[in-house]
């Protein structure tokens, strides 16, 4: 696949940096769980990676209190350090390892201590301001595809090699 140029207002995942840059956000975010919103807030973070959409992580005090239920899942990012994963309940549905976060974050990586990320494409919905996002492609990856990020994008079959 080529690489897309953006237009005014976009960004390149191919130009963001690796290793990846963590930067604030005061965009709205809102997540949406059987039917209804389980979190909201306007103070975030995102994670850009070269070819990856932006990883958005939502402070743990913005989702609806007893939504994350700790799970038994973890895994190493070379960057960010060791990641344990939380299944998201709401009413009767439960979406497991649906989502993620750092205890203990590495370097730059330590503002999103007591943050996670999940997974758009477990949520009935996610939002950046009011543009509902597509979720990155694949179980492995969790980034959140709005209108101002172009790609191609990792984990797309057939994009740049993965």
């Amino acid at each position: 696949m080529k690489k897309i140029k953006p237009e005014a207002g976009q960004e390149s995942v191919w130009d963001y940096p690796r290793p990846p840059a963590v930067e604030a956000v005061t965009e709205h975010l809102r997540i949406v769980f059987n039917g209804e919103v389980i979190a909201d807030t306007n103070k975030s973070f995102r994670v850009l990676e070269t070819s990856h959409p932006p990883t958005y992580y939502l402070p743990i005090s913005c989702f609806k209190k007893g939504t994350l239920i700790e799970g038994t899942h973890s895994t190493i990012c070379e960057f960010k350090g060791v990641s344990f994963y939380y299944d998201i309940k709401h009413s009767e549905k439960v979406a497991l390892n649906a989502a993620w976060g750092y205890p203990t974050p590495k370097g730059k990586f330590s503002v999103i201590k007591d943050h996670v990320a999940v997974y758009a494409h477990r949520m009935d919905a996610c939002y950046v301001g009011d543009e509902k996002v597509s979720p990155q492609e694949g179980d492995f990856y969790g980034g959140w595809i709005t209108s101002k990020v172009v790609g191609p994008f990792k984990g797309i079959e057939g994009s740049w090699g993965w």
